[in-house]
C-alpha cells in the first residue's frame, strides 16, 4: 500500500488494529515509511501508537518527522507518557518540544518535570475524573458523559471536598449498581489508600502489589488529589527495576539503555569499574595463599582442593545473597528481619555445609580406597574438608544474606551486593577457614 500510495486503504486497515500491534509493525519499517505510516494515521491514533513505541524509537521519529506531525502527536500523547519521552531528552531538545505545547498542555508538562526524578509524580495523570460526596448518582452518571472521555480510566472515581482534598474512591461498578437517585455520600467507606507525589516508584510498586490495585490516586502533602498512577506504568516500573537488579546482580553497573542500543564505550564504563575492583580483590585469595604456603609445602594435597573449597562457600553466599536481595525487592523482608535472616541462613549454612561435607568425605573415602591418591593420612583429609566444608559455607551463607542489610541500613542499594562481589569475599575467607581446620586436624601429622 505505501508503494502503491494507496495511504486511504493504509489508514482504514490500522485504524482497526490494536495501537499495540501498529507499533510492532512500525518498528519493523524503514525508518522513512515509518513516519510516511504516522503521517496517514488519525493525530488520537497516532498518539495511542506512539506511546507504544520505546524512547530511542520515538526520538528517532520526532526528528525525522514534519513540525505539524510533532506537534499534533506530542498534545495528544498522554501525560505520563509524554513526561517520560521528555525526561529522557537532552534538556535543550526538551524545552524545544515543551514549546510546541498548548499552554494547558505546557503547563502540565512542566509541572509533572517539576517533580523529582523516579519518584511517583514523573508517572502521574491529571487526567482523571473527581465529584463532590452530596452529587447523586445520576449527576456523577452525567458527569462523567460530559467529561470522561479525556480520562486516563473510568474504573474508579473519586470524592473531593471544595478544596480538593481526597475523601475517598469508589469502584465504577457501585455507580452502575446503586438507584440514579442514591448520594455520593451513601457509597463511600472511606477506605481508600493513596500514594504521595514525592514517593519513590519502587515504593510504588509494592503499594500496588500489597493492595492489588489497578489505579491509585496521588495526592500532596496536604492530601489535595493530584492525579492518579495506572498499573501500566507500574509494570514498566517493575521491570526496569528487575532489570536493573539483575544487571547489578551480574556484577555490573545497570545499564541506562537497551543493551543492543547502548554505545560500546559507555557499556564498558559500565561493566570495567567492577570487573577491576573483582580482580583486585580476588588478588588477596593470592595473599591468602601465599600466607599458607608452608603449610601447602609440607601437605601439597591440601592445595587439590582449594577449588572444592572456594567454589562451595562462593556459591552459598551467592545463593543467600540473591535470595535475600530479591525478598528485599518484593517486600518480604524488611531490615527488621535481620536478626529471623540470620538464625534461619545459620541453619542453613550448617545444613548445606553438612551435606557438602559429606559428599567430601566419602568422595575422599572412595578414591582413596580405589586409587590409593592421599595416602595413610586419608582420614584426616576427609575430616578436614567435611569439617572445612561446613564452616565454609556457613561462612558463605551468613556473610551473603547480612551485606544487604548492611547496604540498605548505610542508604545504599541492596543488589550492590552482587553474587561475584560476594563470592570473591568469601574465596578469600574461605581460604582461611580451610587452611585453619587443616593446622588444626593435621598437625603433628601431614603438618
Amino acid at each position: 500500500m505505501i508503494e502503491a500510495r494507496d495511504f486511504a486503504a493504509l489508514r482504514e486497515v490500522f485504524r482497526e488494529w490494536p495501537p499495540a500491534d501498529v507499533a510492532e509493525v512500525i518498528l519493523d519499517l524503514p525508518e522513512d515509511e515509518q513516519v510516511i505510516i504516522f503521517r496517514v494515521l488519525p493525530h488520537d491514533l497516532a498518539a495511542d501508537v506512539f506511546e507504544y513505541i520505546g524512547i530511542e524509537e520515538q526520538q528517532k521519529l520526532l526528528r525525522a518527522m514534519a513540525h505539524e506531525q510533532v506537534v499534533g502527536i506530542l498534545n495528544e500523547m498522554a501525560p505520563d507518557d509524554r513526561t517520560a519521552l521528555l525526561e529522557e531528552l537532552p534538556s535543550d531538545a526538551a524545552r524545544k518540544l515543551i514549546r510546541f505545547l498548548t499552554p494547558e498542555e505546557r503547563r502540565v508538562a512542566q509541572a509533572l518535570l517539576g517533580y523529582p526524578e523516579d519518584s511517583v509524580g514523573r508517572l502521574m495523570t491529571p487526567d482523571f475524573i473527581a465529584v463532590k460526596e452530596n452529587w447523586t448518582v445520576q449527576e456523577v452518571l452525567d458527569y462523567i458523559r460530559s467529561y470522561g472521555e479525556d480520562s486516563e480510566t473510568l474504573n474508579v472515581i473519586y470524592v473531593v471536598d471544595d478544596r480538593g482534598k481526597l475523601i475517598d474512591d469508589i469502584r465504577m461498578r457501585e455507580f452502575l449498581l446503586k438507584p440514579l437517585t442514591s448520594t455520593v455520600r451513601e457509597l463511600m467507606q472511606k477506605t481508600f489508600v493513596a500514594l504521595n507525589v514525592t514517593d519513590s516508584q519502587r515504593d510504588a510498586v509494592n503499594i500496588f502489589r500489597k493492595y492489588d490495585r489497578t489505579v491509585l490516586p496521588v495526592i500532596d502533602s496536604t492530601g489535595v488529589l493530584l492525579g492518579i498512577v495506572t498499573i501500566d506504568d507500574m509494570l514498566d516500573v517493575a521491570e526496569q527495576e528487575a532489570t536493573e537488579d539483575i544487571q547489578k546482580l551480574g556484577g555490573s553497573e545497570a545499564l541506562d539503555a537497551p543493551y543492543l542500543t547502548i554505545g560500546f564505550p559507555h557499556m564498558i564504563r559500565k561493566r570495567a569499574p567492577w570487573l577491576v575492583i573483582l580482580f583486585l580483590s580476588e588478588m588477596l585469595t593470592a595473599t591468602a595463599m601465599g600466607f599458607f604456603s608452608d603449610e601447602i609445602a609440607k601437605a601439597v594435597v591440601l592445595a587439590l582442593f582449594v577449588p572444592l573449597i572456594i567454589s562451595s562457600g562462593g556459591n552459598s553466599g551467592s545463593q543467600a545473597t540473591t535470595i535475600v536481595i530479591r525478598a528485599m525487592a518484593v517486600g518480604e523482608v524488611m531490615l527488621r528481619d535481620w536478626w529471623r535472616v540470620m538464625r534461619r541462613e545459620i541453619l542453613s549454612g550448617l545444613t548445606l555445609g553438612v551435606i557438602l561435607g559429606t559428599i567430601g568425605f566419602l568422595r575422599i573415602t572412595v578414591w582413596s580406597q580405589l586409587f590409593h591418591l592421599y595416602g595413610p593420612h586419608w582420614p584426616l583429609i576427609a575430616l578436614t574438608i567435611f569439617f572445612s566444608l561446613i564452616g565454609v559455607v556457613m561462612w558463605g551463607t551468613f556473610s551473603g544474606s547480612m551485606l544487604p542489610f548492611v547496604l540498605r541500613r548505610v542508604g545504599l542499594d541492596p543488589a550492590t551486593a552482587s553474587a561475584p562481589f560476594v563470592a570473591t569475599l568469601v574465596d578469600v575467607t574461605g581460604l582461611i577457614i580451610y587452611f585453619t581446620v587443616a593446622l588444626l586436624i593435621l598437625r603433628g601429622t601431614l603438618l
